[in-house]
């Protein structure tokens, strides 16, 4: 059997391609006893094969009153027909018989279960232990028959002795075609079963049990100790689905080749005998599948149960899995998909681009990409971490196409609750390509369908209402998930992001404005966070010396609360004391006018200053593990597995967490080397961020000389001595407008307590006119022109001149030197931290 990272072929719960069957160890789920329900159902009405579940309330009420019994399913792995659940009363453990008692259920599956009449119950030896009857009961018989019985053993020693015949006929040939029926011959109980009694060797072997002698049976097992029965029960319910559904196992052809289902299906037999055999659809196999089925007998799959339903013998499945990304981009990191639960919950699955597969630790392309440790983007174009190759092809999960991935797959609750968690690598198949704009329409549009020409192509396997219910209801519990995050202290600090568009001639900007972080961007982000979170807990768990996490330092305190002082003047209440109490605080909408967000805008800029820089760390290296938390998201633990196509830390994460999972050797790295890497990625991360950002700054003063002056409303958000800062409001833009470029007769700069002012004396236009006087202080707003100077490509914002209306200023002596000089040093030391991507 080859290693799972090399021939890995996982159909993960959610895969967008086909309908597997589950088939039980009876063929189809079924018991030996099912044969003339399956006949009914062939003639017509479907007839249920499982007992359709009972309902919440009917548990609930069951429960209490003590007619059912809840429990942790232990199905026995080498007779798999054999499962118990744990006595409440602490006595033998309670016997589930056979695939349709056990309902559907896998193990360790939390499940109600309602006993069964006592003439049900199993008969063993007194002597023996449950352990030991679990691993000695009918070793000599085949393992397919699973019908209730009583141990050979143990009759031979009672009453004379009595044979026990029971039943059955199928062959795995039928099993694998789908046309396996048993002998309806299996009894279910004492009572029923057939037994022929040697009575001193005087009766014939041969012939029938009277009535007679059923009753004297009957009677024979009543008369038995207590302790030789074992109490036997159905399972009812499902309380919780512990088991993640999937197996690993072998592939094969089916062995009717003339059979319809022949040129559908392949069968899949687990490992792990206590999962059923499952029906892959052949378009869900390799390609070369069926005509070269010897290449693949070595090659270890990976299967996914998604449904079972109580009427087919089928588990029903496909879940469909996208990407949305910018329209614009081609190295597609993750993907997502979700699937309702027949309880009302949803598997949600974040499966991200197994980048650690194609880039062997040690190479020399592991080394390159070490070296840039992340990709750079411009805004004429990316300079990438790995080769384009892998970047925008094999990497990247474009739709429609097989690709490798970590997936983390949980069982969530509407309001984003986590009842189960599974991490695992994963092949994917990617339904279709969303951009931001897609998704964001589909959430405005609950209720509509979205025109087929609007959206990208969608495969056959799925529809546009699929993709469409899918992605309303990740928004829903992203928006949960996000409420929740704020309410447990975390904070966001969005900066205003120009976005321009290019002439696809000449690369020259065409224009820019505002990127609009919108509900579809959100939802990305929310699952992006949980999958980050729940790696570092893996990761940190697995190895807590040796972890790749990501901390947030708590901001420079003296800014902050010079900040809070600051705002308390200006009439803001601002509370500091934690991330949360100053998201909260920067939530508020100050005033009722159109500059209130605005305003916000300013308010989120100067609270990002005292903010420091979130850096990658080893755990092996800080000793204090409250150096560990993220400040602005306010948890313990946080990495980056997400985006490993442009970010080399979270290759380094994958490695962690295929070691983790057992997939390659434990890291032998020294915690020392560890965060050299760490630091490395810090630096170069910090580097891309300024030159994004100079690109940005080159391009607007590029639109600006190509554009002519632009003006715009700006509002004030610093004021320095002989300068103050503005943000544009239109372009999103920060400028600093210097007072000595101004057409001024003079200007002034005082401080009321924390709150600074800068005084302007305007020269007049007309000199008969009075010069007009304007204060400057941080919230009042201007009109600024923008203007490029060619030589040099700077674009610099100038102040538009006031009208006639204002009143004179007395003349101002020269501002304080020493004071403009310590402002200026400040700026310069003044940090504008970044929080998360």
């Amino acid at each position: 059997m080859t290693h799972p990272d090399y021939r890995l072929n996982l159909r993960p719960l959610g895969t967008p391609r086909g309908v597997p069957a589950v088939v039980g160890p009876h063929g189809f789920g079924a018991s030996p006893g099912d044969k003339k329900s399956k006949n009914k159902s062939m003639r017509g009405k479907k007839k249920s094969i499982f007992e359709t579940y009972m309902s919440k309330e009917a548990v609930s009420e069951g429960l209490k009153r003590g007619a059912l019994i809840q429990g942790v399913l232990r199905i026995n792995p080498k007779k798999f027909h054999e499962a118990f659940i744990p006595s409440p009363d602490g006595d033998r453990d309670i016997f589930i018989d056979g695939v349709v008692a056990r309902n559907r259920a896998l193990n360790g599956d939390l499940v109600v279960v309602k006993l069964l009449p006592e003439e049900q119950w199993k008969v063993i030896k007194p002597e023996i232990s449950d352990k030991e009857t679990e691993a000695t009961y009918e070793s000599d018989l085949p393992e397919e028959l699973c019908g209730h019985h009583l141990p050979q053993q143990f009759l031979k020693g009672y009453n004379d002795s009595p044979d026990v015949i029971i039943e059955a006929q199928f062959g795995d040939s039928d099993l694998e075609d789908g046309h396996g029926d048993t002998q309806n011959m299996l009894i279910d109980g004492v009572k029923k079963l057939s037994v022929r009694t040697q009575n001193k060797g005087k009766e014939d072997a041969s012939a029938p049990v009277t009535k007679d002698e059923s009753t004297s049976m009957s009677k024979d097992t009543k008369a038995l100790s207590e302790k030789s029965l074992q109490k036997s029960a159905k399972v009812v319910y499902i309380l919780e689905k512990k088991h993640s559904r999937a197996a690993t196992g072998i592939l094969k052809l089916l062995a009717d080749k003339n059979s319809e289902l022949f040129r559908k299906y392949a069968l899949f037999s687990p490992s792990d005998h206590r999962v059923p055999r499952i029906y892959v659809p052949l378009k869900d196999c390799p390609q070369d599948f069926v005509t070269r089925p010897k290449d693949y007998a070595n090659t270890l799959f990976i299967c996914r149960i998604v449904d079972w339903k109580e009427d087919s013998n089928f588990a029903l499945g496909k879940d469909c899995i996208f990407t949305i990304d910018p329209s614009t981009a081609r190295d597609l990191d993750d993907a997502l998909s979700c699937r309702p639960l027949a309880d009302g919950s949803f598997e949600v699955g974040v499966h991200i681009a197994d980048v650690s597969y194609f880039v062997p630790e040690g190479s020399h392309l592991d080394k390159v990409a070490a070296d840039r440790a992340t990709s750079v983007y411009l805004v004429q174009k990316v300079v990438p971490m790995l080769p384009r190759l892998l970047c925008e092809e094999l990497c990247s999960l474009n739709p429609m196409t097989d690709k490798l991935t970590f997936s983390v797959i949980w069982t969530l609750t509407p309001k984003g609750k986590i009842l189960k968690e599974w991490f695992g690598r994963t092949i994917i198949r990617s339904c279709t390509k969303l951009s931001y704009e897609h998704a964001q329409s589909m959430i405005e549009s609950p209720t509509e369908k979205i025109p087929e020409k609007e959206l990208p192509p969608i495969s056959p396997e799925h529809s546009s209402e699929e993709v469409h219910q899918a992605v309303l209801n990740l928004h829903r519990i992203a928006k949960q998930l996000r409420q929740q995050r704020f309410v447990d202290g975390a904070l966001r600090l969005d900066q205003l992001k120009l976005a321009f568009t290019l002439d696809s001639e000449t690369g020259l900007p065409q224009g820019c404005h505002i990127y609009e972080y919108r509900d579809s961007n959100k939802l990305v982000e929310e699952f992006m966070l949980l999958a980050n979170m729940a790696v570092a807990h893996k990761l940190h768990r697995a190895f807590p010396e040796q972890a790749l996490l990501r901390r947030h330092p708590p901001p420079q305190m003296k800014m902050l609360n010079d900040l809070v002082e600051f705002c308390d003047q200006m009439g803001l209440s601002m509370d500091a004391s934690s991330a949360g109490a100053l998201n909260k605080s920067l939530t508020k909408i100050f005033g009722d006018d159109k500059y209130s967000l605005a305003r916000k805008e300013v308010l989120t800029n100067m609270y990002s200053r005292p903010m420091q820089m979130a850096l990658y760390f080893c755990s092996g290296v800080l000793q204090d593990q409250a150096q560990f938390r993220h400040y602005a998201l306010n948890v313990p633990l946080y990495t980056h597995f997400t985006s490993p196509i442009r970010r080399f830390a979270d290759v380094l994460v994958h490695r962690l967490l295929a070691a983790a999972l057992g997939y390659r050797e434990q890291p032998e790295v020294e915690p020392h080397a560890l965060q050299k890497q760490a630091d490395h990625c810090n630096d170069r991360r910090m580097a891309s961020k300024r030159v994004q950002e100079l690109s940005a700054s080159l391009f607007f003063a590029v639109l600006v000389r190509e554009s002519g002056p632009l003006e715009s409303e700006a509002m004030v958000m610093g004021v320095l001595n002989q300068a103050f800062d503005v943000l544009v409001l239109r372009y999103g833009v920060q400028k600093r407008i210097y007072c000595n470029a101004l057409a001024l007769r003079s200007y002034h700069f005082q401080k009321v307590g924390k709150k600074p002012e800068l005084t302007l004396l305007w020269e007049p236009e007309d000199p008969e006119q009075e010069p007009a006087r304007q204060v400057i202080t941080v919230f009042s707003l201007v009109e600024v022109v923008l203007q490029a100077e060619a030589a040099v490509l700077k674009y610099s914002a100038i102040l538009k001149q006031p009208g006639p209306e204002g009143s004179l200023a007395p003349e101002i002596e020269d501002e304080d030197k020493e004071q403009e000089q310590e402002q200026e040093e400040q700026e310069e030391e003044e940090s504008h931290g970044a929080l998360e991507d």
